[in-house]
């Protein structure tokens, strides 16, 4: 029978960095920092207090009605748009950009949206798919990039409808509401 062999990791934690930067682009490292940074700003800023659920600027901007999620979103497109630079597989994009769309649906809804932007946070999974992702060596090439022009151009269209839908919704309460 065959020999396995198992290599356990030894990590000096101060020394090391969290995760290994592949070389073959010194940017990624930086890339991958500012996702981080960009994801916890947006869902995990500041800890509630008396529970153990945090909160970060994707829910606060989701309380000003009709484009404070869409707002919320677009800075996380930033994510998507760091995903296509380090040319991420297109399964990995459609699964970014479902997050994106499923936080910015549901986000719309007034309140309710906000505490499920609290629990589902979108760019904080983002962040993650990112990063795994990036540290893969057999990612795909440039032959995806038309691609993923249409699943952002795709994902900025809806959200862009849901600002249309959202300022027709504000409009016609105010227009009942003012009358005429």
């Amino acid at each position: 029978m065959g020999s396995r062999m198992e290599f356990s990791p030894l990590r000096n934690s101060e020394s090391e960095p969290r995760v290994e930067v592949l070389p073959r682009d010194e940017a990624r490292g930086h890339l991958l920092t500012i996702a981080d940074i960009l994801a916890k700003a947006l869902d995990t800023t500041v800890r509630i207090p008396g529970t153990s659920w945090y909160i970060g600027l994707d829910p606060l901007l989701g309380l000003i009605p009709g484009i404070g999620d869409v707002i919320a979103n677009l800075i996380g497109t930033v994510i998507l748009g760091i995903a296509t630079r380090l040319q991420l597989p297109r399964i990995v994009l459609a699964r970014m950009s479902l997050n994106l769309l499923i936080n910015g649906t549901v986000g719309a809804v007034p309140f309710v949206g906000d505490i499920f932007s609290i629990w589902f946070r979108s760019h904080a999974r983002n962040a993650a798919l990112l990063r795994e992702a990036a540290m893969k060596p057999d990612r795909e090439t440039h032959a995806d990039w038309f691609y993923v022009g249409g699943i952002i151009g795709g994902t900025v269209v809806v959200l862009l409808l849901l600002i249309a839908v959202m300022v027709w919704l504000v409009f016609k309460l105010w227009t009942m509401v003012v009358g005429g």
